[in-house]
């Protein structure tokens, strides 16, 4: 009996000797499995900071630890080499002359550095491959004049003759071009932390183009376009230099504008309203603000006439913001008319009806009822039924908007005008 119980007691012994030493090593990561550590770490406030600090781009003023760049070109002299070597050149980096040779030669004016994906063992942050703010700007710059609004025969959408559709071309040549090449420097930007003047103009740019491109683009087949891509740059890229507007010191000369479009273009969003409504009265008061809150307060109250009227006092840029929520728009408007209207003896005026519809072409507006299977007779006026009224297959309707409306005017100066800052006065249907 003692003998059994002096066992037991050194098995005990042994048993808590071992997990006193289990308990030990899990201290130190030793038996401690790699979710527990991870989530231990997690719970340490200054990992926790400095994980979201490192997961976030930043708009802070540059810290001395931040590199710093000294390439002075738009492509780095060693990427340059190595995309020559290796047969990766752009059309619109090869140097003229040998576009037609079985290895083309770049043109080192025309060359800019391409996005690459950070990727274990690549030093990202090596300065004589980063650009300086002054040299981002200028690749900016070069891709708005140079290639965006570039004449020829390269525009953004138009059919050449009736044998292709060259914008098939054109996407890939331009704007992938373009958006590729604004990512690029938007990653040297977050490397180097870069703020001030220079890093608000180079957003400012990259906000009014793909804003432009969203507009002009929305039509396009996924397989050319995809708007969720171009949407989820232009949040950040937006949400970027509103942090730069509120943590920079001023004076910020286009804020009014970008305020605006910011309200705009996320059209019902309660965040960015609320972050509207906490600007300077100065802000909220001036014309622009003032006129994006009015049509931003139409559409929480689902009054598409009165949204619908204010939109033909936008300027061209805050129209291709809003222009993403016109369909449902003029579907809300349809549908109340519809239902307020129902009568088979009732004649609704086509031409009047495109006028609320904020579209200049009455033909327009009877293909937009006829695609809510409304009643057109001769072009000339609209029967409206509540119980007629379909919504449209997906797919099926097109984008009503003139895609082409600075193309009709031949002036691609006008384009480049709008993305530099130069205010365009034209109403946009």
């Amino acid at each position: 009996m003692d003998i059994s119980l002096t066992m037991s007691s050194r098995s005990a012994s042994r048993h808590t000797s071992h997990s006193q030493k289990r308990t030990s090593a899990a201290g130190k990561g030793g038996w401690r499995p790699s979710q527990e550590r991870r989530s231990g770490r997690e719970q340490q406030p200054e990992w926790r900071a400095r994980k979201e600090d490192e997961s976030r781009p930043q708009a802070d003023p540059a810290s001395p630890c931040s590199p710093r760049g000294t390439c002075q070109s738009m492509c780095p002299k060693r990427e340059l080499q190595e995309r020559e070597s290796q047969n990766l050149l752009h059309r619109f980096e090869t140097l003229a002359g040998t576009e037609r040779d079985r290895r083309p030669r770049a043109d080192p004016l025309r060359t800019v550095k391409e996005y690459s994906r950070p990727a274990a063992g690549k030093d990202s942050t090596r300065s004589r491959d980063l650009r300086p703010p002054a040299v981002l700007l200028k690749t900016v710059c070069y891709l708005i004049d140079d290639i965006a609004t570039m004449p020829g025969p390269t525009p953004w959408n138009e059919a050449s003759g009736h044998i292709f559709n060259v914008f098939a071309m054109n996407v890939e040549l331009v704007y992938d071009f373009v958006f590729d090449r604004l990512r690029s420097v938007r990653q040297d930007m977050i490397i180097q932390r870069t703020s001030g003047s220079d890093g608000k103009a180079i957003l400012e740019r990259t906000v009014r183009l793909l804003i432009y491109a969203s507009f002009r683009l929305c039509a396009e087949p996924l397989r050319l376009y995809d708007p969720r891509i171009n949407d989820t740059h232009l949040q950040e890229s937006l949400s970027w230099l509103m942090q730069c507007y509120a943590t920079e010191s001023g004076p910020h000369s286009n804020q009014e504008e970008f305020q605006a479009l910011s309200l705009l273009y996320n059209l019902g969003s309660s965040q960015v309203l609320q972050h509207t409504l906490e600007l300077p009265k100065r802000l909220r008061s001036s014309p622009a603000v003032a006129l994006a809150m009015s049509i931003n307060r139409a559409f929480l109250e689902r009054n598409p006439v009165r949204l619908l009227r204010l939109a033909r006092k936008l300027s061209f840029l805050q129209s291709c913001a809003l222009h993403r929520h016109m369909a449902a728009c003029r579907r809300d408007l349809l549908l109340i008319y519809s239902h307020g209207l129902s009568s088979r003896n009732c004649r609704f005026p086509l031409r009047r009806l495109a006028e609320l519809l904020c579209l200049d072409d009455v033909a327009l507006a009877g293909q937009l009822c006829r695609a809510h299977r409304l009643e057109v007779h001769q072009d000339d006026h609209v029967v409206f039924s509540k119980t007629g009224f379909t919504e449209p297959e997906p797919g099926k309707l097109r984008c009503s908007a003139r895609h082409d409306v600075v193309d009709k005017q031949n002036d691609v100066t006008m384009l480049g005008s709008i993305i530099h800052g130069c205010p365009l006065n034209k109403e946009l249907a």
